[in-house]
């Protein structure tokens, strides 16, 4: 495989950033997702967290070097994840489980598979157009679909953070599969937070990754963002992924599995903090917070693994 990817989290106008994001690859499968911790519910990071390390997880594990069934584990994976929340949930005695969005995306063979559940998007863009993108499951897209509102007053509706399907919420989420869609080279693939598509529209999102490598496109979309949310300004998350052919001449930032071995896998994921923005780093293991004791990371992270541990199978 030969891809350029770039990723990055931001606070924003809140007190901690929600926000998961991560990417792994392995010499030839590649999964890129985001988990927005849903702030009408607590702990909403925790959600994010254990549904990021979850499905990162099971990537390490199921693709070496590649996977079976890339929907299929799709399919297991984000459910497995929603389970981890619930034991989580439970095995704390919490009145109100912690919930997030998750889109989740794997390429493997040319060929891209995606799962969703709430309002993170992904964006396939192709040929300077958007040739496919996800759905929300939210209240104003059914009322959009329904014929009920117009698309241009979506975003300032009373309604429009009503999610109807997410991770760990106390009914099954509902969760919708794209089919395999082979990508051609110049394709990117987008995966955000509704942090960054409500300030930005399709239009702007569109425009600010066409035609520039995703390492430049990504700051500059994820700065406007910011200034044109102002003080409401959302937790923002952004992936971009560009693939190239294995014809076509590598650029400076491309990355070649070629030379990986067969159980080897790189992964880059946000350091599980509160009250500071998500700092990125490429890990082994799970990061560290300065605003938490030693101790406090520490049971954290425990009871993450455990939860994660007893649906990692």
């Amino acid at each position: 495989m030969r891809f350029t990817i770039y990723q990055e989290s931001r606070i924003g106008q809140r007190r901690t950033n929600q926000d998961r994001i991560a990417y792994c690859y392995s010499r030839d499968a590649l999964l890129m997702l985001v988990a927005d911790g849903m702030g009408g519910h607590q702990n909403g990071e925790i959600a994010a967290q254990l549904a990021a390390k979850a499905i990162t997880q099971a990537f390490q594990r199921d693709a070496r070097p590649a996977l079976l069934e890339p929907a299929l584990f799709l399919s297991r994976a984000l459910t497995n994840a929603h389970h981890a929340i619930l034991d989580y949930s439970f095995d704390h005695n919490l009145a109100d489980s912690p919930r997030t969005t998750i889109v989740a995306c794997v390429v493997q063979d040319g060929v891209a598979w995606w799962a969703h559940a709430g309002d993170s998007r992904l964006y396939l863009l192709r040929q300077g157009q958007i040739h496919m993108q996800t759905r929300d499951h939210s209240r104003v897209q059914l009322m959009m679909d329904q014929g009920l509102l117009e698309a241009r007053d979506a975003a300032t509706h009373p309604g429009r953070n009503r999610i109807y399907s997410c991770l760990g919420g106390t009914q099954p989420p509902q969760i919708d599969f794209s089919r395999g869609t082979p990508l051609q080279n110049g394709d990117v693939i987008a995966l955000c937070s509704d942090g960054v598509w409500v300030p930005l529209g399709d239009d702007a999102l569109l425009f600010g990754l066409a035609g520039q490598p995703v390492m430049q496109g990504v700051p500059k979309l994820l700065d406007r963002a910011e200034i044109d949310a102002g003080a409401t300004a959302d937790n923002l998350s952004l992936i971009a992924m560009c693939w190239q052919d294995e014809s076509a001449p590598p650029g400076i930032d491309t990355i070649s599995t070629r030379t990986m071995a067969l159980d080897e896998y790189t992964t880059r994921i946000d350091v599980f903090e509160r009250g500071r923005p998500a700092t990125p780093t490429t890990i082994a293991g799970t990061g560290t917070a300065t605003d938490l004791t030693d101790e406090e990371i520490e049971r954290a992270i425990s009871e993450i693994n455990a939860a994660i541990n007893k649906f990692d199978k």
